[in-house]
């Protein structure tokens, strides 16, 4: 099937590289983004030198090549209206984190794609880490028991030159805070781990990062509709690199704790009953990444495909996708009310945040 990858920053030779892991289904066909050298720079990065169509413009590019798979990996305030655009015209969807900036687009990516009998899938690589997956088959498996709590951290360094390589990051309309760029994956996987969110709430603020719009720092406390609860930080003002994205689970018969830059290796693995097979789950699940995107893109395309093929859904569909970012998106309603939020969460959007922060002192 034909691929093609609109936006080629940060994160673009991931969705390369995986596309060219999978050729064998994948015809790479085109590459779109506003930058054309961006395009060259990571063609280049990625080790990929066969010919290839360049756009400026996505929907002529879409139009011309009649793409069967598209991947989004622009900034995140446009994925929304691209996606639309593509499901439209008879593409599937990858699309990078978060999904959207706002719950009624993300609820119209979710429609468009229903309409059209196209694939939608959020990028939240993390969940196909080995050690996420093997948390996850312990806890479908019943070791845990009645779940208490879950606590996930993101605790990782982003200085002002990682915000002035791109204009766009930082800002509401276009980014939102570290909250929803950086943590939105770990975000993802507690929402997986701990079922359907019934109160969130939190503070925010920014203290390190005063030419950023967004949070810099956000801790909410989390309850879900099973009686278990949620502890949640995230922060990008770790001195002086990154430090760790962790995840605990607290069952009444079973403790474990993913950690590494990007929850790639287990740490803790305790149950009341242990097998064989346990001995081993930290040396299997010990992953050593070269940064904290991980391995996962491979899988997530891995799956798409195969979800084409066969009808079912990828395992982190739009409905996925617009969980995690209805968590951020409570999360900030809680910062801007100063009130505990109950989900289900309508019609709010990144934007309502806007002056928040008017300095590094707010409260």
């Amino acid at each position: 099937m034909k691929y093609a990858l609109i936006g080629t920053g940060r994160i673009s030779v991931n969705h390369i590289a995986s596309a060219m892991k999978h050729s064998d289904e994948l015809e790479f066909v085109a590459v779109c983004d506003i930058v054309p050298e961006n395009m060259d720079n990571a063609l280049a990065k990625a080790e990929y030198h066969k010919p290839i169509l360049k756009y400026t413009d996505y929907k002529q590019m879409v139009q011309e090549c009649k793409p069967d798979l598209v991947a989004i990996a622009t900034e995140s305030g446009i994925h929304a209206e691209i996606g639309v655009y593509c499901l439209n015209n008879g593409c599937n969807l990858i699309i990078e984190k978060p999904i959207a900036m706002s719950i009624d687009d993300a609820q119209l990516l979710i429609d468009t794609a229903k309409a059209n009998n196209k694939i939608l899938c959020a990028c939240h690589q993390n969940r196909f880490n080995k050690s996420i997956q093997k948390i996850r088959a312990a806890l479908e498996a019943g070791r845990f028991g009645r779940l208490s709590h879950i606590a996930a951290h993101v605790r990782w360094n982003r200085n002002e030159s990682y915000y002035t390589q791109a204009p766009w990051r930082g800002k509401w309309a276009s980014d939102g805070g570290c909250l929803m760029n950086q943590c939105i994956h770990n975000a993802d996987l507690m929402c997986w781990m701990l079922g359907d969110i019934e109160e969130v709430f939190a503070y925010t603020n920014n203290t390190q990062h005063p030419y950023i719009e967004g949070e810099d720092l956000g801790i909410a406390l989390v309850k879900s509709k099973n009686g278990a609860y949620g502890l949640f930080e995230g922060t990008v003002n770790v001195f002086p690199k990154n430090l760790e994205e962790t995840l605990y689970i607290f069952g009444e018969t079973g403790t474990v704790k993913a950690a590494g830059t990007s929850v790639n290796l287990i740490e803790e693995w305790n149950f009341s009953q242990m097998t064989q097979e346990d001995s081993t789950v930290k040396e299997e699940c010990h992953e050593a990444p070269p940064n904290v995107y991980g391995f996962g893109h491979e899988h997530v395309y891995a799956d798409v495909i195969e979800a084409i093929h066969t009808g079912r859904k990828p395992l982190i569909d739009g409905e996925q996708g617009k969980k995690a970012l209805e968590l951020i998106l409570a999360i900030y309603k809680s910062k801007k009310t100063g009130l505990p939020v109950k989900l289900p969460l309508d019609h709010f959007a990144s934007t309502e945040m806007a002056g928040t922060f008017h300095s590094a002192t707010n409260d």
